[in-house]
């Protein structure tokens, strides 16, 4: 009996800690894509290692590092300035892998949806996003993010 006992609270500390966690990781993501949907570059790009590396359909080659991701970053907003639109992120059905050096694998459904000025917000795309994340001065940053497209798979 006081086997099981030990194993059942080691059991539930275990399971409180990655609830723990999770949460963290959940909240991680919403401020990230807030901040994105907003177009604050320098604050988006913050949330990233400073070798980062973003893997999208496109462009074909990855972008790399915080300069990189800054580009890209103003490059969108411009286009959807341009369009008279706005572009929002949503995050859902997230999986979170702790890895044995501490980073974290995390994989995720992604939406992209359009909420053009005076009409209705539509789907523009269905997404997966894998992530690796690592704790840098007590924070987590995206080290590596790969997105691919439902629609291309």
């Amino acid at each position: 009996m006081t086997v099981e006992l030990v194993d059942t609270a080691e059991r539930t500390l275990q399971s409180q800690k990655f609830a723990a966690l999770y949460a963290e990781v959940q909240q991680f993501y919403a401020h990230q894509m807030q901040i994105l949907d907003a177009h604050d570059t320098e604050r988006w790009t913050s949330t990233f290692t400073e070798d980062a590396v973003l893997e999208l359909p496109f462009p074909s080659e990855p972008v790399r590092a915080r300069t990189g991701l800054v580009r890209y970053v103003r490059a969108g907003a411009a286009r959807q300035r341009r369009a008279g639109s706005r572009l929002n992120h949503w995050i859902g059905m997230l999986d979170v892998q702790p890895q044995a050096d501490g980073a974290l694998r995390t994989r995720c459904s992604a939406l992209a949806y359009v909420a053009p000025r005076g009409g209705g917000s539509k789907v523009l795309y269905v997404c997966v996003m894998e992530d690796v994340l690592v704790r840098t001065r007590g924070e987590w940053r995206t080290a590596h993010r790969r997105v691919t497209r439902d629609d291309l798979a």
